[in-house]
């Protein structure tokens, strides 16, 4: 190493991190400390307020608070008269209660403890500028036991709220419960914790008694525990930094050095294999550097040996699943219009894999010449393992119904008992399986554990057909799988996938969903098979984003036309 080079050593970047470190951990303890102190103290003050508050409103009876909130009411609609305020504020229970709300504020060291009635017509419209604050004040009060009593507002008199609050108040009011958020405001006595207790009867919100408690304890704790945090951390830093200067003369900086001079030699030079590294004797963490930098340079040799061979092995196998999928594509109809000579039906359909090869797949033919299968499965799990066993499910299924049976129950049943032979991965597929008499548009179809489809009339919309579905095959012998008839009539469709498409999973995890896919099929009517299924495919990429696919997605579309075929 060019030595000319180093503008900033080992020594000086140790000592400038460990004290910014040091710095910043203080900092933060201070500040986490602070914010956790004041959080703690503001809830316990905040418990204790409405505690108090509650225990204030219980020195009023029911008859007495529904009194007191319609007369103060009353009057500030100039629907009663101050000789009836007076006559209230001077009898003796008005009085008494007063009295015990003094005694309860001064007990509490609270600067007020009141009383009062929300106008709840002002209180709504007051950010709407239909009321002026200096004309109409949405506050009426009932008591107010203010520490300064030339400042109490007395019964009947009316006071603002501010705005930033409006909102919290009117939910209180109007759900009968304390606002979630406490008022915290800056006043005569430093920082002030305020809380509003709803009065609250048979369901009826009718007053609500408030209390400001001083916070004057809780600052000066907090200057407290920031200058202690800040002396201790001072001298711990300072010690700190002598310990580590001292650290990195005697043991870092020299065999640190050594070991950067022979990496860089061996870098230069390649495979050369540094000797000096074996010599470093400090009995610690650099000495197991150096042995661990020595055995790098004999493992680096190795691996740019080794790595040639994985490499040439991971593209075989590159190439070799190329050629699976290719094979696995090829394996499904995938040359359209399949059945050019037959215009009684339109048919399309496509498959995604979620890997190079996976577990889903399609399948149509005709049995005969009046009767087409057509077949939508899903093997459980994904990848080779799957795309085996996709294999043997497909090619079975297809065999069985060429042999002539046209009831998708019994090809299920015998293909079921096929599979859960030697069946020691445990795997299953869920299938739809149905077949269709072309003439006449009657069918049957069998469901084992597959998605509903869905079916769209003609002059109708796509929508699910929800019935009890049959176990998957391949889960147990000797299952009997439930068959049902449906009947197509000319100009009608139909459209089955896999769990592809609803469980198509975004970014926030959300999933695609039937109700969306029925929408955008919807959106989509009168498009052909093929750019109906292009469309689905679409909306579902569009909905994913760059979330990775899940699962394999496929699709089947299906027009039926009848014997004029499409005119």
């Amino acid at each position: 190493m060019d030595k000319n080079k180093i503008r900033f050593g080992l020594k000086g970047k140790f000592i400038v991190g460990l004290a910014i470190i040091v710095t910043l951990v203080t900092a933060a303890a201070i500040s986490i400390g602070a914010y956790t102190y004041w959080n703690s103290i503001t809830e316990q003050y905040n418990t204790t307020a409405y505690q108090t508050a509650k225990a204030a409103a219980g020195y009023f009876t029911e008859e007495e608070m529904r009194q007191y909130s319609d007369l103060v009411t009353r009057f500030n609609h100039g629907e009663a008269s101050q000789d009836e305020i007076d006559k209230i504020t001077q009898s003796d229970r008005y009085k008494e209660i007063w009295d015990l709300i003094n005694k309860l504020r001064i007990s509490m060291d609270a600067n007020d403890i009141y009383v009062n009635v929300f106008d709840m017509d002002i209180l709504k419209n007051f950010d709407e500028g239909k009321y002026e604050a200096k004309e109409w004040n949405p506050v009426y009060y009932i008591m107010d036991s203010y520490y300064d009593e030339k400042l109490q507002f007395q019964m009947g008199q009316s006071g603002a709220i501010k705005k930033e609050y409006r909102e919290d108040t009117l939910k209180a009011m109007e759900s009968g419960k304390h606002m979630d958020r406490i008022i915290v405001t800056n006043g005569d006595f430093g920082y002030n914790l305020t809380a509003s207790y709803p009065v609250v009867y048979n369901g009826e919100t009718v007053a609500a008694v408030a209390i400001e408690i001083p916070m004057s304890t809780l600052e000066t704790d907090i200057r407290k525990f920031i200058n202690r945090v800040l002396i201790v951390s001072g001298l711990a830093m300072l010690i700190l930094l002598i310990i580590g200067i001292i650290y990195i003369i005697r043991y870092l900086v020299r065999p640190i050095e050594i070991v950067v001079s022979e990496a860089e030699k061996f870098v230069d030079k390649n495979t050369e294999i540094s000797e000096k590294l074996s010599k470093i004797k400090t009995r610690d963490e650099i000495q197991v550097l150096s042995r661990s930098i020595l055995q790098m340079e004999i493992d680096i040799n190795e691996y740019i040996e080794n790595i040639k061979n994985v490499t040439a092995e991971k593209e075989r196998i590159g190439a070799e699943l190329n050629v699976a999928t290719q094979i696995q594509a090829d394996m499904m109809p995938s040359i359209f219009p399949a059945f050019p000579g037959r215009p009684e039906f339109d048919i399309y359909a496509s498959m995604k894999p979620a890997k190079e090869v996976g577990g889903d797949f399609y399948d149509f033919f005709l049995i005969d010449d009046d009767h087409l299968a057509m077949v939508m499965a899903d093997v459980s799990g994904k990848g080779v393992p799957a795309a085996l066993f996709m294999v043997i499910a497909k090619t079975l299924i297809k065999n069985r119904a060429l042999m002539g049976e046209y009831s998708p129950s019994k090809i299920l049943s015998a293909v079921n008992d096929q599979l859960c032979e030697g069946n020691k991965s445990e795997l299953f597929v869920t299938v739809w399986l149905a077949i269709l008499e072309i003439s006449t548009g009657k069918g049957k179809a069998a469901n084992a554990g597959h998605e509903h489809p869905v079916i769209k009339r003609r002059d109708g919309e796509y929508q699910l057909v929800e019935y009890r579905h049959s176990p998957a095959v391949a889960t147990m012998e000797g299952i009997k799988f439930r068959e049902h008839d449906f009947e197509l009539a000319p100009g009608d469709s139909l459209f089955v996938y896999t769990d592809g498409v609803p469980e198509a999973t975004n970014k926030d995890n959300a999933l695609f969903g039937t109700d969306r896919m029925l929408k955008a099929l919807n959106e989509n009517q009168g498009l052909s098979n093929e750019k109906l299924l292009e469309s689905i495919k679409k909306a579902v990429d569009d909905f994913v984003g760059k979330a990775p696919q899940f699962d394999d997605l496929t699709m089947l579309g299906f027009t039926y036309y009848g014997k004029e075929g499409n005119k």
